[in-house]
């Protein structure tokens, strides 16, 4: 499954470049003029594993056009969405397990959770060296996380000067946040934690890597099972699907030809 990697340092004789273009099967999944961070190009690939898995099923026709831009046709959504329907075939969660999973997760079913933070972000934007970006965000983040706790403000100083966010003019502060106040990923890093303080890892969302402290928590109020049965109901539901999915993924890589790109992260998503 995994592409070949080889380590140069061990032979005197030039060798064969890593190919600058994926392949499922031989479709490509990008052109050489192109630079995809790791996440962009494992997402292209799940989605043309499916695509094919849509045709291989009748549900698409077979002259349907493979992009190398990431975008799919509309029939190739449609496809995608059937093949999926038909094959994830996932049990309702029981009473039982609802209630299990409410009582080892509280804090996610609270009303009125607040958290204040600030935060530097290393901006994800097209052209950009990821490995080069993820060092620099790891070299703030131990930077920040090292300070003595003077009067220095390490952290709002990196912010000023690193940060790609607006924000970093007032050295990352964000102010206080709700769960709806920010994308899902990020609060999901956030909410239905207890943790105050520079946290231990970079935080991952859609609009780059961010470096985060939390300054204050208001915890919120628990709330019955009664009340929240539906959300409960609705998490494991998500949970079962995106299980499902991956080891569907994982069967239709199997059987594929996979040249290029890594298809193992678990913190990539699948689909869109």
């Amino acid at each position: 499954m995994l592409s070949e990697t080889v380590d140069f340092s061990s032979f005197s004789t030039p060798q064969a470049e890593p190919p600058r273009v994926a392949r499922i099967n031989g479709v490509a999944l990008n052109n050489e003029a192109e630079t995809l961070s790791p996440e962009e190009l494992r997402q292209r690939a799940c989605t043309e594993l499916l695509r094919q898995a849509a045709i291989q099923a009748g549900l698409l026709d077979a002259a349907d056009v493979a992009p190398v831009d990431g975008v799919i046709s509309e029939a190739a959504s449609q496809g995608i969405e059937a093949l999926l329907e038909r094959e994830l075939q996932m049990p309702e969660p029981s009473d039982e397990a609802c209630q299990r999973h409410h009582a080892a997760h509280p804090a996610r079913y609270r009303t009125g959770e607040r958290v204040r933070v600030r935060h530097v972000l290393f901006a994800v934007t097209p052209g950009v060296d990821v490995v080069s970006l993820r060092n620099r965000a790891e070299t703030c983040l131990l930077d920040v996380r090292c300070h003595d706790g003077g009067a220095n403000d390490n952290f709002g100083k990196a912010a000023r000067e690193l940060s790609n966010c607006p924000s970093g003019e007032e050295g990352g502060e964000l102010g206080w946040l709700q769960p709806t106040d920010c994308a899902p990923e990020f609060a999901k890093e956030l909410f239905g934690h207890v943790e105050v303080g520079v946290l231990p890892r970079l935080v991952h969302s859609r609009f780059g890597l961010h470096v985060v402290e939390v300054l204050e928590r208001e915890g919120g109020v628990a709330q019955p099972f009664e009340a929240v049965r539906g959300a409960v109901a609705m998490a494991l539901r998500q949970q079962t699907y995106v299980t499902a999915l991956r080891q569907y993924l994982q069967l239709q890589a199997g059987q594929a030809e996979v040249v290029g790109v890594e298809l193992d992260s678990a913190d990539t998503p699948l689909v869109q």
